[in-house]
């Protein structure tokens, strides 16, 4: 539930920091007579982000065996790697994502297209929409789908009413800080997709466990117990890892840590 909610606030943010700086720029040029394109956008991705999302659940839950690790593995990777990708992303461009996003509003405010602006406004959500499909597909596998589905639920909220506060005080609004905060913890769940696909692909034979397992905590943290679950839903957390599985968590930080510092140091 905890997972899901950092992951759907932080996704839904995004968007609607995007929708906000374009409402907020049609307003600046007093044509909030094309808000309907950008809201028309917004609909029409939120469905095709709800059926993406129903038709992974859907094809989970069908699989069986062998077929389901697969299955469970792959998605472990694809959310690892394309939720790098995002925090990626949003380090290099988010210093000039307002200007990029205004300039590029006032371009189709001059050329009177409304469909450059629902596609603006389309292209955004459904971009975070389908990712956040895939990373709480993820999160189910380490938790259940209720709680998983509530913990999104009430990140949609709150990321909405901080998309109407967006929208009212476009101008000022920086939301730097949280984006950092954000950053580092799904650096953690990151590493621990990462780490759960090679224990998937541990229990088919794909990747040897070489070392199965190379601790065991169990005794003095379970993970069914309270806080085994919520470390193991947000940081991947697994009382009896093998040796492979523990490399891939300390790999996979070691290399964010290694592109960050070097980043800086640029």
């Amino acid at each position: 539930m905890i997972a899901s909610f950092f992951l759907s606030l932080r996704e839904m943010l995004e968007a609607a920091l995007i929708v906000g700086i374009v409402l907020g720029a049609l307003r600046k040029v007093e044509r909030s007579d094309l808000n309907r394109y950008v809201w028309l956008g917004v609909f029409s991705a939120s469905a095709v982000s709800l059926l993406a999302g129903w038709a992974l659940n859907a094809l989970h839950v069908s699989l069986e065996g062998n077929a389901e690790k697969w299955f469970e593995g792959i998605t472990m990777f694809l959310a690892a790697g394309i939720l790098t990708w995002v925090l990626v992303w949003m380090q290099r461009e988010g210093g000039t994502l307002r200007g990029t996003l205004e300039s590029g509003t006032m371009r189709t405010v001059l050329a009177g297209s409304g469909l450059a602006l629902f596609l603006l406004a389309f292209t955004a959500v459904v971009r975070e929409g389908i990712e956040l499909s895939i990373f709480l597909t993820a999160a189910s596998i380490e938790s259940d789908l209720g709680s998983t589905l509530l913990g999104a639920g009430l990140g949609l909220l709150v990321a909405l009413g901080a998309g109407l506060l967006i929208f009212s005080s476009s101008i000022r609004l920086q939301p730097r800080g949280f984006f950092a905060v954000t950053s580092v913890i799904l650096i953690l769940f990151a590493a621990g997709l990462a780490a759960h696909g090679v224990h998937e692909f541990n229990e088919i034979g794909i990747i040897p466990g070489i070392v199965a397992p190379i601790w065991d905590t169990s005794a003095v943290l379970p993970e069914d117990s309270v806080t085994g679950q919520i470390l193991k839903a947000l940081f991947g957390y697994n009382a009896d890892p093998s040796l492979t599985e523990a490399a891939a968590y300390g790999i996979y930080l070691l290399l964010v840590g290694v592109w960050t510092v070097w980043k800086r140091k640029r």
